[in-house]
């Protein structure tokens, strides 16, 4: 896990590429790789690489980026994020002759490139963004691996495109344009996440996940997918024997490190789960970090005791931490100074990995994504009750339209200000996935933005019509819902809250249930009828995950920030729930 950094000045009456520049938004990324940096630079200086190191496999220097494949007419690689078959890819490539001078994981993605070419990234299986100067083609070649793990941002004016890890490292420079976008900050308030391929910033984007990129002498390509969620859900699905060896799979790889391996567990099914995986692979105590808030001590929404029975149960070395709000305010403002874009969710994420790195871990792993993996949400059962009551009552948008006006207009204390819509966004998939996902809908957004501002950022952001082209060509309801749980809401909330949290303590969050090879395998229990559920996942663990889990009605993992926000000040329109810390981050972004 890493920071890295690119600038290419493609067009020839661009400036040539400042080191300085390079230098500054690499060290601004400081956090991600505390363990060394390093820079490359053309010797036309056209083209600059930069490199934040963490170092977690091949701790020697051999390790070091940017990496040069040998001569000056051979590719160039930065690259942040792990590759968990590296050894036996690396393996393949030995046999084919191709020689080695270092045993990391980057050499590994640079050998396969010169041999394969952009068909490299198919190959890979982990958390990878990538970036490779090839000298030969005159290019620069991007990469991000399929579910979006991990981030990568450009920045093009159209003369020189600049590449990073973290949006907010290259928003802070001049020569990118930083004026706040229009369909970000709708973006924001509607879903209380920014969601690719846009950002909070105009001139910044995100290139999409499982895609790559060629920028040459004319600029930039045009994304090429080489993992389409939708073909997936709908394909046949790979891999075979039963779920269980499939976890096991799964866990194993993501063990893979010359570091100490450790993980975050609550009292849900997916951390406990990857707890009981862990502890059978390894045969060694594995360290657990479990988050608790004083404000729940002694209550049923503690997940101390369930966290330290599992624990007990699979023999971890297991560590407490417990946040009040107190400590909330105390840090409040480097939180949201460590967000790589407003978010209103990561706060949990960033007190554990924080626990983590004061535990003397690098690497932890998360339950993050058996939800959607393995279809837990309520989303699942919610949405198609949603469409079906706005379904039986009505059949016509634009009566729905004039519900909404009618049933806003009245009294109804305590109600949520979204069921107004029920009957005008009720009546499709994506529709009742955003009355049941969104922080606000769409006619709320001029009580917190310029009308006009968010005429033009819902114009821009098109948001139902990209939500449906998420489930285009998906004909079964519980799979449209996991593409709109997997594309936007894990994409775009979880998984980047998980980077920027993780990040900023320099630790590397791993996500086991989050992993193609893992997902192709559901997919074909799936495709033959055999669709496992949570409860599936949960009783794979050997030895058995103990009852009182196992039974444990869903709660989620609840943090109390919005009354940490409100403190004594009552819920206000605009401030209920998470409304109001939406709010405060969106006025710390400056909109």
């Amino acid at each position: 896990m890493c920071g890295i950094n690119a600038i290419f000045a493609y067009h020839p009456d661009a400036p040539p590429v400042a080191l300085a520049e390079l230098i500054a938004v690499r060290d601004r990324m400081a956090k991600r790789g505390p363990d060394g940096a390093g820079d490359w630079m053309s010797a036309n200086n056209r083209i600059g690489l930069g490199h934040r190191r963490l170092a977690i496999i091949d701790l020697s220097p051999s390790g070091h980026q940017p990496m040069l494949a040998g001569g000056p007419d051979d590719p160039v690689i930065t690259y942040n994020g792990e590759i968990y078959n590296y050894q036996a890819l690396r393996s393949e490539l030995q046999a084919a002759g191709i020689r080695f001078h270092t045993e990391c994981d980057t050499e590994v993605i640079l050998r396969l490139y010169q041999r394969d070419g952009i068909d490299a990234f198919t190959k890979l299986r982990g958390m990878f963004a990538i970036a490779i100067w090839d000298p030969k083609r005159h290019e620069m070649i991007l990469a991000r691996d399929p579910f979006g793990i991990k981030p990568l941002y450009l920045a093009d004016d159209g003369k020189t495109i600049r590449v990073a890890s973290s949006a907010r490292a290259l928003s802070e420079r001049p020569e990118v344009d930083s004026h706040i976008s229009a369909a970000g900050a709708v973006g924001f308030h509607l879903l209380g996440s920014v969601p690719d391929p846009f950002t909070i910033w105009q001139g910044i984007i995100a290139l999409p996940a499982g895609t790559s990129m060629v920028v040459g002498r004319n600029g930039a390509s045009s994304p090429r997918k080489f993992f389409d969620l939708a073909t997936e859900i709908n394909g046949p699905g790979a891999g075979e024997g039963d779920l269980a060896s499939a976890l096991r799979d799964s866990a194993a790889a993501h063990l893979v490190a010359d570091v100490p391996v450790g993980l975050f567990l609550s009292a849900g099914l997916d951390s406990t789960t990857i707890a009981g995986l862990v502890s059978e692979i390894s045969g060694d105590p594995a360290r657990a970090i479990t988050l608790g808030f004083e404000e729940f001590a002694d209550t049923p929404r503690d997940e101390v005791p369930l966290a330290t029975l599992a624990a007990r149960h699979y023999g971890c070395d297991h560590d407490i931490q417990r946040v009040s709000a107190r400590e909330f305010a105390d840090n409040a403002e480097t939180i949201t100074a460590d967000m790589d874009q407003p978010t209103i969710d990561g706060v949990n994420v960033w007190f554990v990995s924080r626990a983590a790195r004061r535990a003397g871990l690098k690497v932890a792993l998360s339950g993050l994504g058996g939800d959607e993996m393995f279809c837990g949400y309520d989303t699942f059962t919610d949405v198609p009750k949603i469409r079906r009551l706005a379904r039986m009552a009505l059949g016509s948008r634009k009566l729905g339209v004039a519900a909404r006006h009618v049933i806003g207009a009245l009294p109804l204390r305590g109600r949520s200000p979204k069921i107004s819509g029920l009957f005008e966004y009720g009546g499709t998939t994506e529709g009742a996935w955003l009355l049941r996902r969104a922080l606000r809908m769409p006619w709320e957004l001029d009580q917190v933005m310029d009308p006009d501002m968010a005429a033009e950022g819902l114009g821009m952001l098109a948001i139902e019509q990209r939500l449906r082209a998420t489930r285009t060509g998906i004909d079964n309801l519980t799979d449209q819902i996991q593409a709109l749980e997997t594309g936007w809401y894990m994409q775009n909330q979880l998984l980047r809250d998980a980077d920027w949290a993780g990040m900023a303590h320099g630790l590397e969050i791993r996500v086991p249930l989050v992993d193609p090879v893992l997902f192709r395998h559901i997919r074909r229990l799936t495709a033959s009828g055999q669709r496992p559920g949570k409860q599936n996942m949960a009783r794979s663990a050997r030895p058995l995950l103990p009852g009182e889990i196992l039974n444990r009605r869903k709660t989620g993992f609840f943090v109390p920030v919005a009354d940490w926000v409100l403190g004594d000040r009552p819920a206000g329109k605009s401030g209920r729930g998470y409304r109001g810390w939406a709010n405060r981050i969106a006025g710390q972004f400056g909109f």
